[in-house]
C-alpha cells in the first residue's frame, strides 16, 4: 500500500528553524530551558536535563515560536536526523540545529508526524539530503519541503495510537525508575547524613561517625578502572556509554549505542561497574552500568573492591554532596572543567556494621533491582515499537 507523499509544510502549521547562533546560558535554574541535539533522542524529546536562559534570550530565541506539548522535533545537525515528540509542559526553546514541525491537526496527527520521520523511507530521504566535509547537516529549505507519506486522518491517528502506546509505556517506566532512585537518595541520606538508622537512638556520635561505623577514603572502597581499548578492534554490537547517553542525576545507565562508529581510545568496564562523567561533574552524569562495554576516556570508571560495600559506594558517589564536592574542586581544563580524582578519592565513606549494613543492603537491592527491570522492559518495548514501526508505515499491516 502506498500513500501520497506531501511536502512537510503543507501539512503543518509550524515549520520553524532555530536562532542559529549560541544562547547565553546562566548557571541557576530559571523556567527557561535550551534543547539542544542531546535533548532529541529515540523518539522522546528530554525537557528536563537542560540548560537555562533568563527571560530576556528566551524572547529572543522563540521570536519564530515558542514550542509546545505537541510539537515534534528534528536535529538537523550532529547528528542528523534524530526525531523526538514533545511530551512535556515545561517552557522550552530551540537550541541550535534543532527544527520544529508543528501539525496542522485538520491535515496531520501529531503522533504520526513523528514516527513518520522516524521511519526508514522518511530517514533515508533526511539523510539523502545530508551534506558537509566534516559535519553531515541539513538545509533549513530541505527540512521544510522533506516529503512524507500521509494517509488519512483516521489511518493517521490508528498509527499514531499503535506507535505511541509503546512509547507511554516506556515514558512511565522512567517515571517509575525516577521515583525509586528518588527513595534510594532518601533511604541513603537519612542512614549517612541524618543518621537516623536503626536503633541510632543508642548510639553515639563521636567526631561524625557513629560508634561502631568506620570511616575510610573513598580510594579504599573504590577502584579506578582504566583499562584502555581501540573500539575498532572490538565486536561492532559492543555497547558504548558516552556521556552523552548518561542522564543527568539518574544512577541507572539504561543507553546506550554500540561501537560501530567509535574511533578513539575508550574505557572497557563490566556490568554493574559505576561511570562518573568527570566534565562539568555538576551536570550530575553519574551512574551503573546494565551491561559491560565501553566509555569515554572522559569517564571516571569505579568498581567497589567489596561487593557488600557496593549499594554504600553507588549512593555516595551519586549523592547530592558527592556532586557537590566534585562541582567545587574541579581542575579547569583547556576547553572545560573536570572533576579531580586526587581530591575526590580522599572523601571519607562512612560503612555501617555488618549487621546494619546488612540491612540496608536488602532494602537498596529491591530498588535497584526494580529500576534494572523496568530498563529491560523498556529496551524490549523499544525494539518491539521500532520493529512494528516499519510494517505500520508500508501498510504492511492493516490498521
Amino acid at each position: 500500500m502506498s500513500w501520497p507523499d506531501v511536502p512537510i509544510k503543507d501539512v503543518c502549521l509550524l515549520a520553524v528553524d532555530c536562532v542559529n547562533k549560541t544562547a547565553p546560558v546562566v548557571d541557576y535554574e530559571t523556567p527557561y530551558r535550551m534543547l539542544r541535539t542531546t535533548n532529541v533522542r529515540g523518539g522522546f524529546v528530554d525537557a528536563d536535563n537542560t540548560r537555562f536562559v533568563n527571560e530576556e534570550t528566551f524572547i529572543k530565541w522563540t521570536r519564530r515560536g515558542v514550542p509546545k506539548k505537541g510539537d515534534v522535533i528534528l536535529t538537523r545537525e550532529a547528528p542528523l536526523g534524530d526525531v523526538g515528540r514533545l511530551t512535556s509542559d515545561n517552557t522550552v526553546f530551540l537550541g541550535q540545529r534543532l527544527f520544529m514541525y508543528r501539525a496542522d491537526p485538520e491535515k496531520l496527527n501529531s503522533e504520526y508526524l513523528a514516527y513518520a520521520l522516524q521511519s526508514p523511507l522518511v530517514q533515508g530521504r533526511i539523510k539523502s539530503k545530508g551534506f558537509g566535509a566534516t559535519v553531515e547537516h541539513a538545509r533549513v529549505g530541505d527540512c521544510e519541503n522533506l516529503l512524507i507519506p500521509v494517509p488519512d486522518l483516521v489511518t493517521q491517528e490508528r498509527i499514531g495510537n499503535i506507535l505511541a502506546a509503546y512509547d507511554d509505556l516506556i515514558e512511565n517506566n522512567k517515571r517509575r525508575i525516577e521515583l525509586l532512585e528518588e527513595s534510594a537518595r532518601q533511604l541513603y541520606k537519612e542512614w549517612f547524613v541524618r543518621f537516623r538508622f536503626p536503633g541510632h537512638e543508642h548510639v553515639k556520635i563521636i567526631d561524625g561517625v557513629p560508634e561502631g561505623w568506620t570511616s575510610e577514603p573513598l580510594d579504599r572502597v573504590v577502584d579506578v578502572i582504566k583499562h584502555s581499548v581501540d573500539p575498532t578492534q572490538l565486536p561492532a554490537s559492543t555497547p558504548y556509554i558516552g556521556l552523552e547517553h548518561m542522564p543527568r542525576r539518574s544512577f541507572t545507565l539504561n543507553v546506550w549505542e554500540t561501537s560501530e562508529k567509535v574511533t578513539s581510545t575508550k574505557y572497557k568496564f563490566n556490568q554493574g561497574d559505576i561511570l562518573f562523567g568527570k566534565i562539568r561533574p555538576y551536570f550530575h552524569k553519574i551512574g551503573f552500568a546494565l551491561t559491560a562495554g565501553i566509555t569515554s576516556s572522559d569517564a571516571i570508571v569505579m568498581r567497589p573492591k567489596l561487593e557488600r560495600q557496593y549499594f554504600v559506594a553507588l549512593c555516595e558517589v551519586t549523592s547530592d554532596q558527592f556532586i557537590a564536592l566534585a562541582s567545587k574542586t574541579v581542575r579547569e581544563g583547556s576547553k572545560m572543567p573536570r572533576a579531580d580524582w586526587k581530591v575526590l578519592k580522599q572523601r571519607r565513606i562512612l560503612c555501617p556494621s555488618e549487621a546494619l549494613l546488612e540491612v540496608f543492603n536488602s532494602q537498596i537491592v529491591g530498588i535497584v533491582d526494580q529500576c534494572k527491570t523496568l530498563s529491560y522492559q523498556n529496551f524490549c518495548l523499544t525494539q518491539a515499537r521500532d520493529l512494528l514501526l516499519p510494517k505500520l508505515m508500508n501498510g504492511e499491516i492493516a490498521v
